[in-house]
């Protein structure tokens, strides 16, 4: 099948199209056909009300999504923490590619740490998954709401409307802005939103009308896809899932491979925030094949321990 170029639908944001350039560079590798990107608006890019407001999950995908259902592009690339849980009838995830650094980053006047920030400072993030862990540090610090794109998150800062802002540290990777970095945030601290610094890679779904060419570019992004990237981002999106929390949920959390008893073994970490804002940590470990089932396991531990007011912080090893 040969075809003159491919169509890849985008947000037009510059971290989105940086991300995505990276997929169509890949793909064309595989390929050697060059792929065009379309931007696409979606509601998140043009809503500057909190997201928490806006319904959450899928401000940011729902536009996209669509125009590839339409049959304006051929594919699409998202950041994966952007994915309602829900699977999109005739659509298929078909490729995680290697994932960027999942932490969170700090980007603080005269180049502060989150300790070092005096008493009273203010802290921008648009993501109550920051704020309360944020908060739970005691620091002292005031957390500010902020929406907008990385470049606007950053001015708050070098304008002086906030002392610090947290951003994730993928997307700065990704936009060559490493060096505004003044403290990479340990997970200990602060767990990542489910899924951070991964991307998201869909296409049409195939089925037994699906053209050859549909058939050609799911096959060809398949190659793009990382099992371990997947394993540990099925791992967290499953403790998402099962906690029944949207993507604005306060709910952190992280997955790792990692060499256990037997082998790799997936290493999994959550934290999730109570109606109180106080914060249960919990972390279990097994088969990497068994990512979905940890991941749900991990939730129902989180989920008992706040329906129990049991110790705030415990680790499991699985089967």
């Amino acid at each position: 099948m040969t075809t003159p170029v491919l169509r890849l639908g985008t947000r037009r944001s510059k971290l989105a199209r940086t991300q995505s350039k990276l997929v169509g560079e890949r793909l064309t590798a595989v390929t050697g056909i060059p792929v065009e990107l379309v931007d696409i608006v979606t509601e998140g890019d043009v809503n500057r009300a909190p997201l928490v407001t806006m319904g959450g999950a899928g401000v940011f995908v729902s536009a996209v999504r669509d125009a590839l259902l339409r049959g304006e592009v051929d594919f699409v690339v998202h950041s994966l923490k952007d994915l309602p849980t829900t699977p999109e009838p005739g659509i298929d995830l078909v490729a995680v590619p290697g994932r960027e650094d999942p932490r969170d980053a700090l980007i603080a006047r005269d180049n502060l740490t989150l300790g070092e920030l005096p008493v009273g400072s203010k802290v921008a993030t648009g993501s109550p998954r920051r704020q309360v862990q944020l908060e739970a540090l005691g620091f002292g610090i005031e957390v500010i709401g902020i929406r907008g794109n990385v470049g606007t998150r950053i001015e708050a800062v070098t304008s002086g409307a906030a002392d610090a802002v947290v951003l994730a540290n993928a997307g700065l990777r990704r936009l060559g802005e490493t060096d505004r970095i003044t403290e990479v945030i340990d997970p200990l601290q602060m767990l990542p939103a489910p899924g951070q610094g991964a991307l998201a890679v869909e296409c049409r779904a195939i089925t037994a009308t699906s053209t050859d060419q549909e058939r050609f570019i799911a096959k060809a992004l398949a190659e793009l896809d990382d099992a371990e990237s997947r394993a540990c981002v099925i791992a967290e999106r499953a403790v998402l899932s099962r906690a029944e929390a949207g993507c604005s949920a306060p709910l952190g959390a992280l997955a790792e491979v990692v060499e256990g008893d037997a082998g790799l073994e997936l290493s999994l970490a959550a934290v999730l925030a109570d109606a109180d804002g106080h914060l249960i940590r919990h972390s279990v470990q097994g088969r990497v094949v068994d990512a979905r089932t940890l991941g749900e396991e991990l939730a129902d531990l989180l989920l008992e321990r706040i329906d129990g007011n049991l110790p705030t912080t415990m680790s499991t090893k699985g089967a």
